[in-house]
């Protein structure tokens, strides 16, 4: 039997979540399939303006973090084959997000925040949870999240002066795949999530919001 038809063991599936999550969290590992959206990069003449762009950039590729967090840890419980090859497949797309972040980061002269192994963890963790639970809280999970970062985008992209084309075109098609996701999602039978649970998810968004955007 050759190496690549053989079943993976426990041990071969442990060594490729920690790949999956080293690859995440290591600066200038990850790389698009598809190319950064824009044009060339803009030249932000005012420092103040420069580092707020930053600490929104650093904010949004936190969040891309998350969900390479979330959808990791949905592929590894759920219980529908389906299901989870559609969580590895949305992680995959995620990456051309996680790429671009911080790519337009190194352009402002900035860097990942520090804190993205934590989120990363707690990501990690409830979506792994959300697996456990079963595959229509999984799926739900993930159009609740989506819809969150869809608000957070559409409140990034009006404080960005419209002379930085590059930073926009990053999120506008950033917002157009997260709107897919999100009803793909649901398409695929997510449920709606509770209340509290879509409270506590908010809550959990802007202590990453405020945090990341200064760390």
């Amino acid at each position: 039997m050759s190496t690549s038809q053989r079943r993976l063991t426990p041990f071969d599936r442990l060594l490729a979540k920690a790949d999956s999550a080293l690859r995440t969290l290591t600066p200038g590992v990850t790389t698009g399939e598809r190319p950064t959206p824009g044009g060339p990069a803009s030249h932000i003449d005012d420092p103040s303006t420069q580092r707020h762009i930053a600490g929104l950039m650093r904010i949004n590729h936190t969040g891309e973090v998350c969900a390479q967090g979330l959808y990791q840890g949905q592929a590894a419980t759920a219980k529908l084959p389906n299901v989870r090859h559609a969580m590895e497949e949305a992680a995959k797309e995620e990456e051309d997000h996680l790429a671009w972040c911080e790519e337009r980061l190194r352009e402002l002269g900035s860097a990942p925040s520090k804190l993205n192994p934590i989120f990363y963890a707690l990501s990690y963790g409830m979506g792994a949870t959300a697996g456990l639970i079963g595959d229509k809280w999984s799926l739900g999970f993930v159009a609740e999240t989506e819809h969150q970062v869809v608000r957070h985008l559409e409140s990034h992209l009006a404080q960005i002066p419209e002379n930085d084309e590059r930073s926009r075109a990053i999120l506008l098609q950033m917002r157009e795949d997260e709107l897919q996701h999100a009803t793909t999602a649901e398409q695929a039978g997510g449920a709606p999530l509770p209340l509290p649970i879509r409270v506590g998810m908010t809550l959990m968004s802007k202590v990453m919001t405020f945090s990341t955007y200064r760390v």
